[in-house]
Order: C-alpha cells, then sequence, then structure tokens
C-alpha cells in the first residue's frame, strides 16, 4: 500500500482540491452551493490527479527517464516495486472510477461535463504518454494551467448551478498560475536528468536560471490576480487570499538558492500547501461575505 500511495504522489494532490475547494467556495457565496456536487467534484478532480501521476510513472519508466540519477521520489514501474502491467491497470481503473464519478455530474449539470471529463482524461493521458508526449515537449505547464487551474475551477462552479460566473474565471486564473509553480518546482529539481535523458521540459529547454525567474513570475501573477479579481467581481472578504504572502516566502527561496534534491521536494511540497493555503483564506473569505 506504501508503494501506491507513493507512486500517487501525495505532495501533489492538494492540486485536485484547492480548485474544486474555491469554487465550491464561490457557489455558496453566490447562492449555489450543492453538496453532492462539491463532493463528486472533489473525489472527481483527485482521481484525475491520481490518475495522472500513474500514468506519468509507467511513461517515464518506459521512456526511460527515471533513471538511478534521479534526485526525486523513486517512481515506482522504474525500480520494480509494481510492474508496468499492474501500473496499467491501476492507472485504468482510477480513470474508469473517475469516469464513474462523471457520470453522476454529467446527470446534475448535463453533456458540458461529459466533454470536460472526456477532454481531461485525454490530455492527461497525452502529458507523457502517446506519439507526441507534450509533457516531453515543454508544454506541460500549459496542460496544467489549463486543466488543473481554469477547467478544474470553472468547472465545479458550473456543476453547483450550470452556470459559469466572472468570479469563478479570476478564480481560476489564481489557482492556474499556484498549480503551474507547483510543476515549475518539480521540473526545476529534475531538470538535469531530464536534460540527460531527452525529456524537453520547459525548465530544460529554458534552463534553471530563467525557470527560476518564471517560478517566481508565476506566484507574483497569483497574487495580482486575486487583487485584480478583488477590484473586480470577488468580494473584499476574499482578500484573505493575501494573508498567505509570507507562506511564498520559503519555496520562492530556496527555488532560488537551491540545487540539491532535498531542498527542491520541500519547495515542491512548500509550493502545494501555498496553493491549498491561498484556496482554504479565499473561500473563507467567501464564506464570511
Amino acid at each position: 500500500m506504501s508503494d501506491w500511495i507513493q507512486a500517487a504522489r501525495p505532495a501533489t494532490l492538494w492540486a485536485g482540491v484547492a480548485p474544486v475547494l474555491v469554487a465550491s467556495a464561490l457557489a455558496a457565496y453566490e447562492s449555489a452551493f450543492r453538496w453532492d456536487a462539491f463532493v463528486a467534484a472533489l473525489i472527481g478532480s483527485v482521481l484525475i490527479q491520481v490518475g495522472v501521476n500513474y500514468a506519468n510513472d509507467l511513461a517515464d519508466a518506459a521512456r526511460g527517464a527515471d533513471t538511478a540519477d534521479r534526485i526525486g521520489p523513486r517512481r515506482a514501474v522504474a525500480t520494480g516495486t509494481i510492474s508496468a502491467r499492474t501500473m496499467r491497470n491501476a492507472m485504468i481503473a482510477v480513470f474508469v472510477a473517475a469516469g464513474g464519478v462523471g457520470v453522476y455530474l454529467i446527470a446534475i449539470a448535463g453533456w458540458p461535463v461529459a466533454v470536460i471529463g472526456v477532454v481531461s482524461i485525454v490530455a492527461a493521458l497525452g502529458y507523457t504518454n502517446g506519439p507526441v508526449p507534450y509533457g516531453y515537449r515543454g508544454l506541460g505547464e500549459v496542460f496544467v494551467f489549463v486543466f488543473f487551474g481554469l477547467v478544474a475551477t470553472v468547472g465545479t462552479r458550473f456543476v453547483h448551478d450550470r452556470t459559469v460566473t466572472a468570479s469563478s474565471w479570476w478564480l481560476a486564473i489564481v489557482m492556474g498560475f499556484l498549480v503551474t509553480a507547483i510543476l515549475v518546482a518539480n521540473n526545476i529539481r529534475d531538470i538535469d536528468t531530464d536534460a540527460a535523458t531527452g525529456k524537453k521540459t520547459l525548465a530544460v529547454v529554458m534552463g534553471r536560471r530563467r525557470t527560476r525567474a518564471f517560478f517566481v513570475g508565476l506566484i507574483v501573477a497569483a497574487y495580482v490576480a486575486l487583487i485584480a479579481g478583488l477590484i473586480g467581481p470577488l468580494p473584499a472578504w476574499a482578500g484573505l487570499g493575501l494573508a498567505t504572502i509570507p507562506l511564498a516566502v520559503a519555496p520562492t527561496r530556496t527555488v532560488l538558492t537551491r540545487t540539491d534534491g532535498p531542498g527542491l521536494i520541500t519547495a515542491l511540497a512548500g509550493t502545494a500547501r501555498l496553493q491549498l493555503a491561498v484556496a482554504a483564506t479565499v473561500s473563507l473569505g467567501l464564506l464570511l461575505a
């Protein structure tokens, strides 16, 4: 069980929780909240995140991207703790389970949910799998921003009452910048080993110095987007999210100054916690408004 938990990469799973939390709090503020929609969206989002992580574990092993020199957490298939066939079956099972949750969401919110679900799973599988894995071609950040930021947040708001509001787009942008920062922290940690194995992530293409600047830019952009949303449609209480700015200092400093595996693993986990903290404080503000 510990092997499966590690393969699911629990430190990153908050990326599936945060957008559902903040979008559901927005639904409550806008008098549209449904408990069943919240629970189903949360389960579905986390399942897709786990499925993506299993798919990446499988694909990276098959392509030789997980070598003995990798400084991040050891991958299950590459180390032989879980066979490729078993991981493939588990990945399929997780995506099928996510689809089952999606069926319920379709029943309460209609066909747009089906489109979102199918496109999300296809995109997840294409991240490191298939003939043209775009995660290996510097496009992983685009995928994460769109699907774990925009789609996850706006989609969650939609399933509550089949509407999309301007506020949900602002919050989606905030979540998108922060979840992308999680991926950047992950890729800057692996920049040397990815380059050695031909895995051309955006960090490999940009180099360490520019990737560090990109990480800082994403964090700053998230807070700028939140402030812009407060000037626009978001209630003032959502500004509680700004109280999390001190939490951004430690992971940012680590990304800017460290190159060792343990340090950058800590930065990744800290960035994931930062996204959750922003989602939680903004959600609290929306509930108080």
